[in-house]
């Protein structure tokens, strides 16, 4: 049995609680949260391990791509998605070593930065093997798409079924066929991956990034079907609908399943509200902050998301995207330009709501009896008391179990 207390213990699910201490056994599960302040409160067993700052529980990376760890600096910020997204399919073949060594480094970096699980996209097997042993919890998302081609649409699914298949799924982690986004995924691929899910998982789907997405299905015209013709492909037959491609997506996808929505730059108030009404189990809204940045320098309007009471969940996209894995740094660029979100907000993003939508909330983000959500400090926050901390460049996350 070990204690801890520190500046605040912040549960996330209740108050903040000064100088709280906390006590864990030896596999990392909470047996008490003690308040100093309480008149019931009883001294610990043994005298607690001090922390400047405040312990949280473990972050929750709802959205990366894992096995893209070795194009880390490759693709040239600012480019836009499109002449992203052909860097990402023309430059990911490299020597198998060196792709398995980005993933065995990185996925040790996640873990050392507080991230206790990762909600991963998944488009072949080559981080199976680091998943099974890793202390970090997975929801592998194998990612389908066509290019629009409904008959391509068997053919593609048979090839990523036998990832799904070999994909590890045992052992705490967990595994869900998925679109990858509404311009890559026919109708009849929809409905393959729909019935490869029982109807319980959560799933996820790329959302809403850029305006050429916008302007395809809401107009039909746009610099896609140039990106489709590069590919040797054509979307001639694609029928605009008049809305964002939100729309498009929840017509065709299961409203059993949790879902998530990844990247969201430029989801309305009506897209989140269409996608919340229409989900059966759960809709989140998974923010890139730093890949956003990285790719189309634009930023969602979290403003939007709060009004509507959305559950914002928290990622990082991958290293062809990003500089680097870490949860901290999304809730720096968060803070930094747009800093209206409160602290509270951002860590319960970070948290609570990253562990339920990759339903993972019985053991992790937040502090409870009961549970092993892991256990972090954060340090350096500009204020010295709850309604003034802010995450600036001082501050800083570091594993204590």
């Amino acid at each position: 049995m070990s204690y801890h207390t520190a500046d605040y213990l912040y549960p996330i699910t209740s108050p903040p609680i000064k100088n709280g201490i906390i006590s864990l056994d030896e596999n990392g599960r909470i047996t008490e949260i003690l308040d100093p302040a309480s008149p019931t409160f009883i001294a610990p067993a043994a005298e607690p391990i001090k922390h400047e700052g405040i312990l949280i529980p473990g972050f929750i990376n709802t959205h990366c791509h894992l096995e893209l760890s070795h194009l880390v600096g490759k693709s040239q910020t600012g480019k836009t998605l499109l002449p992203f997204l052909v860097d990402v399919v023309t430059m990911r073949e490299t020597a198998q070593a060196e792709i398995d060594a980005a993933i065995e480094k990185w996925d040790a970096y996640m873990w050392a930065n507080g991230i206790q699980a990762v909600g991963d996209i998944c488009n072949k097997l080559d981080t199976a093997p680091v998943k099974r042993k890793s202390p970090i919890r997975y929801y592998s998302f194998v990612e389908m798409f066509d290019f629009l081609q409904p008959e391509r649409a068997q053919a593609s699914f048979d090839d990523y079924k036998l990832v799904y298949d070999e994909q590890a799924g045992e052992d705490g982690n967990a595994k869900s066929a998925v679109p990858h986004a509404p311009y890559t995924v026919s109708d009849p691929l929809y409905g393959l991956i729909n019935a490869v899910n029982e109807g319980t998982e959560t799933v996820s789907i790329h959302s809403e990034e850029t305006p050429a997405e916008m302007e395809l299905f809401r107009s039909g015209t746009g610099p896609f079907h140039a990106f489709f013709q590069g590919f040797g492909t054509n979307i001639d037959h694609f029928k605009a609908t008049g809305q964002g491609s939100i729309h498009h997506a929840i017509s065709r996808m299961n409203p059993a399943n949790r879902t998530i929505f990844v990247h969201n730059t430029l989801t309305d108030e009506a897209g989140i509200e269409a996608a919340t009404k229409w989900g059966q189990n759960g809709v989140f809204f998974a923010t890139c902050p730093n890949a956003n940045l990285y790719i189309e320098n634009r930023l969602p309007r979290y403003d939007v998301f709060i009004g509507t009471d959305a559950k914002v969940t928290v990622g990082t996209d991958s290293l062809t995207s990003n500089w680097q894995l870490s949860i901290l740094e999304e809730l720096r660029t968060i803070s930094k330009y747009q800093s209206y979100v409160p602290f509270e907000t951002l860590l319960t993003w970070a948290t609570i709501n990253g562990a339920e939508a990759l339903q993972f909330d019985d053991e992790l983000g937040s502090l409870e009896v009961g549970k092993s959500p892991g256990l972090v400090l954060l340090s350096g926050l500009d204020g010295a008391s709850p309604e003034a901390f802010k995450i600036g460049a001082r501050a800083r996350v570091e594993r204590v179990l």
